[in-house]
């Protein structure tokens, strides 16, 4: 079994809700330790992520809104930073008391050998962080290696973008000054950098401004699905410039062509995303970033243990040895070895 590197899960948020640990395989959700040794997923980047509200909100399709032309979803009002840096504390220590922290490639590497099953602490929205920064640093030491500037709300950084079909990632301004600090503040730390749910023109900074390969952990392709959190041609050809690389998502609403969250969605929707990246940007720019317990995947993707079957279709497509460890986490390796320093 080739070992894979998940490029995003929220079971963290699952775990903080619910007080279950992730040591234990549990029945709900995607995602735990056990499943994750049975599926062959190495290590995954465990988000930290503010929400809202404590309780786990409604289905998601009961806040739905048509438009003219499709759909959207309200957006959620800023989280203040107060709230979300308790949050941050209390679901890191979950990830203290249940995960191996990867703190380094060589941690990473232990992980894909087989003797550890790692955790990459991930900010999901850079609400935790003081806008000055001030308490960046202290982050880095307890083990934080990668931030998203922001969640789809605004917050003190940058712009997200909505939930909406049809649409594109072209709207708002770009990073805030506070943005543009973080975005050189992670440079010199050796954090990575991670697009998903940024906006066009905070895309556009980053890849200004950033001396690191660019990284999209989770996310579609808008050729394919035309939602805004999906990655224009464009943006793609940039993430192939800095030599970054693009976690394809599996949820069905951010792959399918008609944005819907369909759990009988073909495993062959996830597949076009991740052929279409390969043969436009390289098979050594793609990767994959599940948003398992964040997401609705097709049932034939819906828990970690299901990731096989996944390599299994791409192999009977003609993906071979190489250019599955390539996508399961050789990318993975080659972009962290230069950004994390």
């Amino acid at each position: 079994m080739i070992p894979v590197v998940d490029g995003h899960n929220d079971a963290l948020l699952r775990a903080w809700r619910t007080g279950v640990s992730l040591r234990d395989r549990d029945d709900e959700g995607h995602l735990d330790v056990p499943r994750m040794r049975d599926g062959g997923i190495a290590a995954g980047f465990f988000a930290i992520f503010a929400p809202a509200e404590d309780d786990e909100p409604a289905d998601p399709r009961s806040r739905v809104r048509a438009t003219d032309d499709g759909y959207e979803v309200p957006m959620e009002e800023p989280v203040p930073f107060e709230r979300a840096a308790r949050i941050a504390d209390e679901t890191a220590s979950i990830a203290e008391r249940d995960l191996f922290l990867v703190r380094s490639v060589a941690d990473l590497k232990r992980c894909l050998a087989g003797e550890e099953t790692g955790a990459i602490l991930h900010f999901e929205g850079a609400e935790p962080i003081e806008p000055g920064l001030g308490n960046l640093e202290a982050w880095v030491e307890r083990g934080l290696r990668s931030v998203g500037i922001v969640w789809s709300r605004p917050n003190a950084f940058g712009h997200g973008v909505p939930f909406r079909f049809p649409g594109t990632p072209d709207t708002g301004p770009g990073l805030t000054a506070a943005g543009r600090d973080l975005v050189g503040a992670c440079n010199e730390l050796g954090v990575m950098l991670d697009v998903a749910h940024l906006n066009q023109a905070g895309f556009d900074d980053v890849a200004r401004l950033s001396s690191a390969p660019i990284v999209a952990s989770h996310c579609g392709v808008h050729a394919l699905c035309p939602i805004p959190r999906s990655l224009t041609d464009a943006q793609l050809d940039a993430i192939r410039a800095s030599g970054g690389l693009v976690g394809v998502v599996f949820d069905s609403a951010m792959t399918r062509a008609d944005a819907d969250l369909r759990p009988d969605t073909p495993l062959d929707v996830v597949i076009g995303h991740i052929e279409y990246v390969a043969e436009r940007i390289g098979v050594d720019h793609v990767a994959l970033g599940s948003d398992f317990d964040g997401c609705t995947p097709p049932q034939a993707l819906d828990d970690a243990t299901k990731v096989p079957a996944l390599l299994d279709a791409l192999a009977a497509r003609g993906w071979g040895d190489d250019d599955l460890r390539a996508l399961c986490h050789r990318n993975w390796l080659r972009v962290l070895a230069v950004t994390w320093r």
